[in-house]
């Protein structure tokens, strides 16, 4: 039996993450967090309508103040810069990684669903 493998294991993790569920419209995606600056500092989900997993740096923060009540703990992105595309999950999770481990980022998992057009 082969060792435990850390590294592939968080590695198949994050693009475990990075999923689109065409029956219920679900998108996952996963942000590197600056935790000390509290905001999203990189961007990771899948473009159903490319086919492509999409990268991207934030540029821009909403507004927002440590300690007020919120579900989240840190400014989400309203803008941003495309840094790259990737064919697949494993790709764009391996630079995750290398982002996380260079500016010393924590990870965040959001599940999205495509909003109904009649409404």
């Amino acid at each position: 039996m082969s060792a435990f493998d850390t590294d592939l294991f968080a590695l198949r993790l994050i693009a475990e993450t990075l999923f689109y569920d065409e029956e219920y419209e679900a998108l996952g995606n996963l942000s590197l967090i600056d935790t000390e600056e509290k905001c999203e500092r990189y961007v990771a989900s899948f473009a159903p309508e490319d086919g492509l997993f999409v990268l991207e740096e934030a540029t821009e923060w909403e507004e927002y103040e440590p300690g007020e009540a919120d579900d989240i703990g840190y400014a989400l992105a309203v803008d941003s810069r495309e840094l790259g595309t990737f064919d697949s999950a494993e790709g764009v999770a391996q630079e995750l990684l290398n982002l996380a481990a260079a500016h010393n980022l924590a990870p965040s998992i959001t599940l999205l669903f495509e909003e109904d057009e009649g409404n």
